[in-house]
């Protein structure tokens, strides 16, 4: 647990990387509405610094039953995993507001893969995009795919781990989904992301 103090952020690294999230959330929701061809309204309205297994029980641990999740990997001064995590249910009513459909579960199984990975796809990229750049850094990201499981398979025991953990509303075509981006750092990149968002506030505030 003290390994992942020293990791915490403080209330103005928090805020800081707030500010960064939000910026790459409002480049996705262009993106995401000229690939709906309606308006979106993304929102973040808490991040926080966890262990895995915290992350697991915010999101509902073996209560929540199966979890559908975009997964991509990214490389750079900071490298590690990005996830965008839905409760099933929650993933298949994005897919019904993305494709603008109120088809059924049965229905949605040929469309659900493409239509999830390509929105997960716009927003991890805008975020770890936006970050990146204002950081001053560059970062390699991979091609997203699907992972389902439940929260213990999504976030294994890791003892020299930390999880970014933001909270992500949709609202679209009058539907409104509680979603979770989740970006799972070693220690090492942890403490790098602590000091690019430090010289950041200071270039800021100079």
């Amino acid at each position: 647990m003290s390994d992942l103090r020293s990791a915490q952020l403080n209330e103005l690294e928090t805020d800081a990387l707030a500010e960064l999230v939000n910026l790459g959330v409002s480049r996705a929701a262009l993106a995401l509405r000229e690939m709906a061809d309606e308006e979106v309204v993304l929102t973040v309205p808490a991040i926080s610094t966890v262990s895995p297994e915290q992350a697991g029980e915010m999101i509902g641990g073996a209560r929540i039953g199966q979890l559908v999740a975009v997964e991509q990997s990214f490389e750079g001064d900071v490298s590690g995993r990005a996830l965008l995590i839905f409760p099933e249910s929650n993933s298949l009513e994005l897919v019904r507001a993305v494709t603008g459909t109120e088809a059924t579960a049965d229905q949605l199984i040929d469309v659900a893969p493409e239509a999830l990975c390509e929105t997960g796809n716009i927003l991890l990229q805008a975020c770890l995009g936006t970050m990146a750049n204002m950081l001053h850094r560059t970062l390699g990201v991979s091609v997203p795919h699907l992972v389902r499981g439940r929260a213990a398979d999504l976030f294994p025991r890791a003892p020299k781990s930390v999880v970014l953990f933001i909270y992500i509303n949709f609202s679209l075509r009058g539907r409104r989904v509680r979603g979770y981006i989740a970006l799972l750092l070693d220690l090492p990149s942890m403490r790098t992301l602590k000091e690019l968002i430090d010289e950041f506030i200071r270039r800021e505030t100079e």
